[in-house]
């Protein structure tokens, strides 16, 4: 059993990749590290991607390695410990003539801090639609989220200017470090790697990099709608559940477009849902449900 997880010397990429490429323990277990966080808790999009990672190889273990993950929904349970390894336990469920179902334990100190259901499929003809791409602006005229964090003396800005891997530039204006003026339920947000992906990299480790790069963003409609910003000190925000439906080949190296809607928030829970595009092809759709609290709303 091998991670097929390539090298490479660029940063914040290099570090990422690191995490995914975890230590095989025994058949359909592994243990990955963690990356630094500002936050001192685990990024929950860290451990989503190991689970993909995790399920996929123990996939090519069981004869089927050409079944690509096309779904996965996962429940955050416990927020996980920086510096304590977190070990993955991958359950084979199924491996049918057309699809292969895995289930995914993440636990540190023996607990489960996440619990996830994959499904793969052979690559197999079909009957093929899709929603209609948004009309946005090109990348390019718009502020990068780089840009906007290596401009600003703080402590946080400079973290998320060196460590996050990720280049988002919000075609309705960034909410970072205050509100938009006008409520709205929706958003549209492009976003790419800021390093392009090894030539090596298979498609699994390309869906596990979008898995991993969403869950910091998948709630900003319900911070819109309610006048937040992400750097609220008033805002508390984890994610309950996440599930993704990849419908088409990612590549994490070009942008990606997301369209973003929440259609319900109460009781401390909101609830958001994406469609992503690339190059005019819907590929991927999204669902997450978090906690969202503020003081002044309680």
């Amino acid at each position: 059993m091998k991670i097929s997880v390539p090298t490479t010397n660029d940063e914040p990429l290099a570090s990422i990749l690191s995490t995914l490429r975890m230590h095989v323990k025994e058949n359909d277990s592994f243990e990955g590290t963690n990356l630094p966080q500002f936050s001192g808790r685990v990024y929950g999009g860290q451990v989503f991607a190991q689970a993909v990672i995790a399920a996929g190889t123990s996939l090519a273990d069981a004869g089927h390695p050409n079944r690509n993950i096309h779904s996965i929904t996962a429940a955050f349970l416990r927020p996980g410990v920086l510096d304590e390894p977190i070990v993955f336990d991958v359950e084979d469920v199924l491996d049918g003539r057309s699809f292969s179902t895995r289930r995914i334990y993440a636990s540190q100190f023996g607990q489960t801090i996440l619990s996830a259901r994959a499904s793969f499929q052979e690559d197999q003809p079909g009957v093929s639609h899709q929603s209609a791409v948004p009309s946005a602006p090109n990348p390019d005229e718009l502020e990068s989220s780089v840009d906007f964090f290596a401009s600003l003396d703080l402590p946080i800005a400079r973290f998320m200017s060196s460590t996050n891997a990720i280049d988002m530039r919000h075609v309705h204006g960034a909410i970072w470090a205050k509100p938009q003026k006008e409520a709205s339920d929706s958003t549209l947000i492009w976003f790419k790697l800021r390093n392009p992906m090894p030539e090596e990299s298979n498609q699994l480790l390309h869906r596990a990099i979008l898995a991993y790069a969403t869950d910091q963003f998948m709630l900003e409609p319900i911070l819109r709608m309610h006048n937040m910003s992400w750097l609220n000190p008033d805002l508390s925000l984890a994610t309950l559940d996440h599930t993704i439906w990849w419908h088409r080949n990612v590549n994490m190296s070009d942008w990606i477009l997301t369209e973003l809607k929440s259609p319900s928030a109460q009781g401390g829970r909101g609830l958001s849902i994406a469609k992503f595009f690339q190059n005019g092809e819907h590929i991927a759709t999204m669902a997450q449900e978090g906690m969202v609290r503020a003081r002044h709303l309680q």
